[in-house]
């Protein structure tokens, strides 16, 4: 049994970042905003225990960026344009009365950026790899997105299968069995979503989520190794002196 998870009601933060091979302005760009972000949480209280990495793959058009933009702001984008580089997007969710932030790294499907994309599964504590139910093509290419995560990852890197597209069931050319099978055979969380509907998007996050917070609690994971992709947070500091504060309650999903 995974430990229960919930999903927070705050703000969430969803920013574009688009990444072209080569450009410097461009890399110089992310450069920036990276830093701000880290000077910015360095700061500021923190309301959570946890950050969890986060990573979507998957060929392009599947609906990466869809989802990610559902999860963190409810919200279906029906013009998605299609991701350059990587974007980024975080929310606060809840597991077993922990508040975990997730940090989000959406990467473009595109071969062409595959070399720039790669440097994102580094420290990556969970991956979603993503196909399209209705294009058998993007389920036949899973073994190349599977081989990356393991091979760019750290071994204990949670890793779920997201058939995406679950409301076009007239359009299906990916059977759930077949696909649930492939899951078994490597490992993997299962589920089919549709970014479009809502449905399992919550879950899809907070599957893996629970799955990392259950590795940390049985020691599988070194929080001390920057590629474990999970950095604990202590409470704000209060009068120079690092306090915990009690964790409001909060209704579980029933995830």
């Amino acid at each position: 049994m995974y430990p229960s998870a919930s999903v927070d009601s705050g703000p969430s933060r969803f920013i574009y970042i688009h990444l072209y091979p080569l450009h410097q302005i461009i890399l110089k760009q992310i450069s920036d905003i990276i830093s701000s972000h880290r000077a910015t949480m360095a700061t500021a209280p923190y309301n959570y225990s946890y950050i969890f990495k986060y990573i979507i793959i998957g060929d392009m058009g599947v609906g990466k960026s869809c989802l990610l933009h559902q999860f963190t702001e409810k919200k279906f984008m029906a013009d998605c344009p299609h991701t350059i580089g990587v974007e980024f997007g975080t929310r606060i969710i809840e597991v077993s009365g922990q508040k975990i932030k997730l940090q989000i790294w959406d990467t473009a499907g595109q071969e062409r950026f595959r070399a720039v994309t790669r440097s994102y599964y580094r420290g990556a504590a969970g991956a979603l790899m993503v196909y399209d139910i209705t294009r058998r093509s993007t389920y036949n290419h899973l073994s190349s997105w599977l081989t990356d995560a393991r091979n760019l990852t750290n071994p204990n890197t949670v890793i779920i299968l997201i058939g995406n597209k679950a409301d076009l069931e007239a359009q299906r050319d990916v059977t759930y069995e077949e696909a649930k099978q492939f899951a078994e055979e490597n490992g993997l969380l299962f589920l089919e979503a549709s970014a479009k509907t809502g449905e399992n998007v919550e879950d899809a996050f907070l599957e893996a989520a629970k799955k990392i917070y259950q590795n940390i609690q049985d020691g599988s994971l070194d929080l001390n190794a920057a590629e474990s992709g999970v950095q604990h947070k202590p409470s704000a500091p209060q009068g120079g002196r690092l306090t915990s504060e009690p964790q409001p309650q909060r209704e579980g999903c029933g995830c």
